[in-house]
């Protein structure tokens, strides 16, 4: 099983390798002594469903980012394959959004006019779980334009994007956005042209903030 303090260790080890010194403040992982903080939970798994990690990102004090993400294997293996998936698919996009530190090899960065704002936007890997599937055209265009139709306040908002295609053809989707279910992102995620395949999983993880001039 793996304790909390390994997991704490290896966030500790993760984030210096980018250039961001946290520091331990009982189960939290605070910035100077202060936000943004994060803490972690690895729940293992079980023969039939993959371990999960649970990762909480407080920005404010009203706001935090929630995240998870799944692991194989059990105790410490399973936990560092999940954080090997969270550095892939995640950190990237709140390293430049919490913390300022931009790694443009790793992630996109765009500028989109959304109402009378400007924001900078910092879009994650699209992950699929099978090589031979790639994004659907339009992904970028049609989030930006999903999202001129929602008030957002002038602050930081982020996204999760989910698509799932059982081998059975059924289909699972969720957007949220600022940890919400996100009904704008639904409709747009059902108006994608999606790869025919069956058997494969998608999603993406993308921040927003004021640009700051």
């Amino acid at each position: 099983m793996a304790d909390s303090h390994t997991l704490q260790t290896e966030l500790l080890r993760l984030f210096r390798r980018h250039d961001v010194e946290l520091e331990v403040d009982e189960d939290w992982l605070v910035t100077d002594g202060d936000f943004p903080a994060l803490r972690a939970h690895w729940q293992d798994g079980t023969d039939a469903a993959p371990g999960r990690l649970d990762i909480e990102v407080v920005i404010s004090e009203e706001r935090h980012i929630e995240e998870s993400v799944a692991g194989r294997g059990r105790g410490e293996t399973g936990m560092r394959d999940a954080l090997k998936a969270f550095e892939q698919h995640v950190l990237h996009v709140l390293l430049a959004a919490c913390w300022y530190v931009t790694d443009d090899r790793r992630i996109q960065l765009q500028s989109w006019e959304l109402g009378v704002r400007s924001w900078d936007v910092f879009v994650g890997p699209f992950t699929v779980s099978r090589d031979d599937i790639a994004a659907p055209e339009g992904l970028l265009p049609a989030l930006q334009e999903a999202l001129r139709n929602q008030s957002l306040s002038g602050q930081l908002h982020w996204i999760r994007l989910f698509h799932r295609r059982a081998d059975d053809g059924a289909v699972t989707a969720e957007a949220l956005l600022d940890n919400e279910p996100w009904p704008g992102g639904d409709r747009l995620l059902s108006q994608l042209n999606w790869p025919s395949g069956a058997g494969y999983s998608a999603r993406c993880f993308i921040a927003l903030d004021i640009r700051d001039y």
